[in-house]
């Protein structure tokens, strides 16, 4: 059989490897025959992975001693662990969903990668409207480094409640990807962004918490009337990654069953349009939530 996916022996580095999203992709990547380091807090009990190394992505000393431990050369980079702030602070829950990729991304992507390679992140349906949002977004995705991106957010953090930061980092990530995408491309390399809908994962009961109930959780995912399962996040992000998708670079591919189509054509109403950033509402936020 002719390996149109084009991942064997190929050096996958995969985040948030050992559960949902994450660990459906590791499988697949591996019965593709790849050579798949995972990175995460967790232990990963995937079979057939080239190595586990535990990694904590809010921090990143833990990343410098995590990619001593990863070939020189990668072929795919996949950036899909996050936290939903439900259970962490604001900072804690920011650099592991958007300054972690960005960390990785320029400090050892661009200086280990080449023609022919991919990277794929993981955001979420709660980033897509980032293009409405660049004036928020710019100044954090232009901070120079680590410390420079977590000054950029302090005023934020303290007073945002976590899950506000949640859906600021996706829209950063989403905003940072298409960026990457122009400046990849001049080497060869692929940068592609999936946006999941509501996922049946570890973290549905936050996400479930944050969304106000089961009902509206699933609602967000327009007339299919479920959650999606991991593994119908971790197909598209494996496709994007892989030969099939030679052609397609600087996308975010929304997966969100018809909840974006619904919209588009005014079926229902879409609240995710909102500022990340707005002062005055996060400080309303943080009162409600402390209030309950």
């Amino acid at each position: 059989m002719k390996d149109y996916f084009g991942y064997t022996d190929k050096v996958c580095v995969v985040t948030g490897a050992s559960s949902g999203m994450g660990k459906a992709a590791t499988e697949m990547l591996v019965d593709l025959g790849a050579k798949v380091y995972a990175l995460d807090l967790n232990k990963c009990e995937v079979e057939g992975i080239e190595k586990y190394i535990e990694c904590n992505l809010s921090l990143k000393d833990s990343i410098d001693k995590a990619f001593t431990e990863i070939p020189e050369h990668i072929d795919c980079f996949f950036g899909i662990a996050g936290l939903s702030g439900s259970k962490t602070d604001y900072i804690t829950t920011f650099n592991c969903d958007f300054t972690a990729n960005k960390y990785i991304t320029l400090e050892y992507l661009t200086k280990r990668m080449s023609e022919g390679g991919s990277i794929t992140y993981v955001t979420s349906t709660a980033g897509k409207y980032w293009q409405n949002y660049m004036k928020e977004q710019t100044p954090v995705i232009r901070a120079n480094g680590w410390e420079e991106t977590e000054k950029a957010v302090a005023k934020i953090a303290a007073v945002a409640p976590a899950s506000f930061a949640y859906i600021f980092a996706k829209r950063c990530l989403s905003q940072f990807s298409c960026e990457q995408s122009i400046e990849f491309s001049k080497k060869g390399i692929r940068v592609n962004n999936v946006m999941p809908g509501a996922t049946d994962t570890g973290m549905k009961d936050e996400f479930e918490k944050m969304a106000g109930g089961a009902d509206n959780l699933k609602a967000s995912n327009g007339d299919m009337g479920r959650l999606a399962t991991s593994e119908e996040m971790g197909y598209p992000t494996v496709f994007l990654g892989s030969k099939m998708a030679s052609f397609i670079t600087g996308i975010d591919l929304i997966v969100d069953a018809t909840n974006t189509s619904m919209v588009t054509l005014g079926l229902k109403k879409d609240v995710g349009k909102v500022p990340a950033t707005n002062m005055f509402l996060l400080k309303m936020a943080a009162k409600m939530m402390n209030k309950k």
